[in-house]
């Protein structure tokens, strides 16, 4: 539902429901007559943080996994605090930035909607072992083309693993159906947000059917 709280750069924010938490997302403007509810998970706190990594951890507990994966930068906080939940220890993160360490990284290449250009994941060779013949969640903050969870996964299985589950915060739109195949119906989320397009008021309104 629309809220009252504003973000400069379109005046307007959405208000959803993430497990019993509501939070406003300003909504931002990709194009002239496309625009998106931005989350940054970085900026919600710690206990929201917490509120997440249970919620998740919740969903995915049944698949029973080993251990879990999520991609920098905003998949880390959520990886997380996931690993926390469910009891575990270890977690594997794949990067997007090259380092020293990561000359001979497992590579794949991804695109995403809040990103300009192609960017590429990095899976670390020395965490290898913590992934081959495990049974892996992989989880990020939000999941809206898809192109950017598809290549995590494609990653994780090239390492080994067996992808049990997949955990958003949330799905946006309903583009990552036919992006993820039959492996959306790996994904569990908490809340759901639509894209916008401007209304002829000069309103950011859903784009029906997102």
């Amino acid at each position: 539902m629309p809220s009252d709280i504003a973000d400069p750069r379109t005046g307007q924010s959405w208000t959803v429901d993430v497990a019993g938490q509501a939070i406003d997302l300003p909504i931002v403007a990709i194009k002239p007559d496309f625009a998106i509810s931005l989350m940054m998970l970085i900026d919600l706190g710690v206990r929201f943080g917490a509120h997440i990594g249970q919620a998740l951890a919740e969903a995915l507990a049944p698949a029973k996994p080993d251990i879990v994966v999520g991609a920098a930068t905003l998949g880390i906080p959520v990886a997380i605090e996931v690993t926390r939940a469910l009891g575990l220890d270890n977690y594997v993160i794949l990067q997007k930035s090259p380092k020293l360490h990561l000359a001979n990284a497992l590579e794949q290449r991804i695109s995403s909607i809040t990103s300009k250009g192609e960017q590429r994941l990095l899976l670390d060779r020395a965490a290898l072992p913590l992934l081959a013949g495990k049974r892996v969640v992989v989880v990020d903050d939000v999941v809206a083309s898809g192109s950017s969870l598809r290549g995590s996964l494609e990653l994780v299985r090239r390492a080994g693993a067996e992808v049990v589950g997949v955990g958003v915060i949330l799905t946006e739109a309903k583009d990552w159906h036919e992006t993820l195949g039959l492996d959306r119906d790996l994904v569990h989320g908490l809340a759901h947000i639509p894209q916008f397009t401007k209304a002829p008021n000069g309103r950011w309104e859903p784009i029906p059917g997102t």
